[in-house]
């Protein structure tokens, strides 16, 4: 696919936003499924990677993917989600924002269809499915962790009153916020700060649409494919509704209470059908020991119970060669 040229007064201008952190064969994957796009005859389409190890470990994998579209490379040392993602938006003006993790791939016709999408029903943020390809030959609870590794949403493409998160979006430029920070700093460790972007962004009454047919796939290693690794992050999912009421502006002190009460009657309903399920080595043990789990994080969501999954928790656990 060849870009646009720059004259064309059609053509929209398009960045796709790659952080990546020390997963090379991830991020070759992910490239190069944006280089394969179609359907994109009137776009002005770049990728920028934003490289968030500090040793620049992507600097050469970039440099040796070749093709039609332009490829940005940015190095941001200073380790955390948030970091990466607000120095790969400070580098473009384009019109439009799609964003793809390091570990998720996307069909050629990926980006046409968030952009017909977003044209069809003006939003300004798009989100799409993410189908979990498991890598482990021999899981537990298979059914589980594709579900716990993928996005679904509705049937049909629609408005919807809801977020997800930032991995295969379409965000449009000129809805996002105007500040330097566009995603919180203060969620670099702990993940969510596309949460809290898109918090705001509802309550602004920004347009959000969900695109059935925009699917991309992520690959989960087997290292992922365990309990020990799903249920502390989904300890740290249960903790957003909570942590988003108190720390909007103002404050929702009153909806923060609302979670934590409902998290404490989920934790404790699916604690002990849970365990029941555990003990007689049950298919769903896994989905309701999660649901646990997120009731313990709406419940327990203050420091210092906040986990890190990502800045310098991420520098101890994917120290470079392992």
């Amino acid at each position: 696919m060849k870009p646009m040229p720059q004259d064309s007064f059609t053509a929209v201008r398009l960045s796709v936003i790659i952080p990546t952190f020390r997963r090379p064969d991830g991020l070759t994957l992910a490239v190069r499924s944006v280089l394969a796009q179609t359907g994109l005859e009137h776009v002005l389409v770049r990728i920028i990677v934003c490289d968030n190890s500090p040793e620049a470990s992507a600097r050469e994998v970039v440099a040796a993917i070749a093709g039609d579209i332009e490829i940005t490379y940015l190095h941001e040392p200073a380790t955390g989600v948030a970091n990466a993602r607000n120095t790969a938006l400070a580098a473009t003006t384009d019109d439009f924002i799609a964003f793809l993790d390091d570990d998720e791939e996307a069909p050629f016709d990926w980006l046409s269809k968030l952009l017909a999408t977003q044209n069809a029903l003006d939003a300004d943020v798009v989100f799409g499915p993410v189908s979990a390809r498991l890598k482990a030959a021999d899981v537990q609870y298979p059914a589980y962790f594709e579900a716990f590794f993928s996005r679904f949403g509705p049937d049909h493409t629609q408005l919807i009153d809801h977020y997800y998160g930032c991995g295969n979006s379409l965000l449009r430029r000129s809805a996002l916020p105007d500040i330097h920070e566009v995603f919180s700093v203060d969620r670099n460790d702990c993940g969510g700060e596309d949460d809290k972007l898109f918090y705001g962004m509802r309550e602004q009454g920004k347009r959000m649409v969900w695109a059935a047919d925009a699917v991309v796939w992520e690959d989960v290693p087997e290292s992922r494919s365990t309990l020990n690794y799903t249920l502390p992050r989904a300890f740290a999912y249960g903790q957003g509704p909570s942590t988003s009421a108190m720390t909007h502006n103002p404050p929702k002190p009153f909806t923060c209470a609302y979670w934590m009460v409902n998290g404490a009657v989920q934790a404790v309903v699916f604690g002990l059908w849970g365990g029941l399920l555990t003990l007689v080595r049950a298919k769903g043990a896994a989905g309701a020991l999660d649901k646990c789990a997120r009731g313990l994080g709406k419940l327990i969501w203050f420091p210092p119970f906040k986990l890190g999954f990502y800045g310098t928790a991420l520098l101890k656990t994917n120290a470079p060669g392992r």
